[in-house]
């Protein structure tokens, strides 16, 4: 029988890449997104309606899902978005919105189906993060903070479910080729004192992106990890992914000195 896979935010980016590369590897893929009727007609696959920002739109899932599908094999978690910005000039309502969306609206989707993973005694629940979630970088703190709070959550996660033969894993891109860049919340008023970093991080960024790799690469990763039995719980993919994190853990203070110098030229 063919395994069934929901995927939150399949309607662009990493999420539609994604649930087209399960889609035509024969899974059964259910995505979601915030307009679905929309995306119905430009994707192979199942569409249904789902808004982070709402309890109720959370809370009626399993409901929907369970109409489609006979069990829910392995939860997706995509959806989400970036603020980007210099901290201090970055609303705290934004902050918050940020922090509701990408960490609340992801826990309340998971907590949504764990009762039926947990019944049925199998499932794998699936995360992509960012390696900006293990390692920090200026104009994204929020988004940051998010992701790291998302590492966090779901590392404890993976120790209780295990006895219910449920695998929790995160998938955590570097800097690729995706719309999200175009689609991020930044803040409105400017601080003067910061305008020589802002600067910098503008040139760095557009460094980044243009040198930014083929995001099929995290489709590829997700799809390797849906097909490992108990994949590891961390999945890092891109250029130079491995670097930060063995920087992250043995010389965070080498990565911190070489960005600052290149932000404050």
């Amino acid at each position: 029988m063919r395994k069934n896979i929901l995927i939150t935010g399949a309607s662009s980016g990493f999420g539609l890449l994604i649930a087209n590369e399960l889609h035509s590897k024969g899974y059964n893929v259910i995505g979601t997104s915030r307009n679905p009727e929309k995306m119905q007609s430009l994707v192979p696959f199942k569409i249904i309606a789902l808004d982070l920002d709402s309890d109720q739109s959370i809370s009626t899932l399993p409901e929907r899902i369970f109409k489609e599908i006979p069990q829910l094999d392995i939860l997706i978690n995509n959806a989400g978005f970036l603020v980007s910005g210099i901290a201090e000039e970055t609303p705290i309502e934004l902050g918050r919105q940020q922090l509701e969306t990408n960490f609340w609206g992801t826990i309340k989707v998971t907590n949504a189906v764990l009762p039926y993973l947990r019944k049925q005694k199998f499932g794998k629940i699936i995360t992509v993060g960012s390696i900006i979630g293990l390692v920090s970088f200026p104009n994204a703190g929020y988004y940051a903070a998010s992701k790291h709070a998302l590492e966090g959550y779901f590392k404890a996660l993976r120790y209780e479910l295990d006895g219910f033969n449920i695998s929790v894993a995160m998938v955590e891109p570097a800097a690729f080729k995706t719309s999200i860049l175009d689609n991020s919340s930044s803040p409105i008023n400017k601080i003067e004192d910061y305008n020589t970093l802002r600067s910098n991080i503008e040139k760095f960024t557009k460094n980044l992106v243009e040198k930014a790799e083929d995001p099929a690469m995290v489709a590829a990763k997700v799809l390797k990890v849906v097909e490992t039995d108990k994949p590891k719980f961390r999945n890092a993919v891109g250029k130079g992914t491995s670097i930060l994190i063995n920087l992250q853990h043995f010389a965070y203070g080498v990565l911190e000195k070489n960005v600052l110098k290149q932000l404050n030229k």
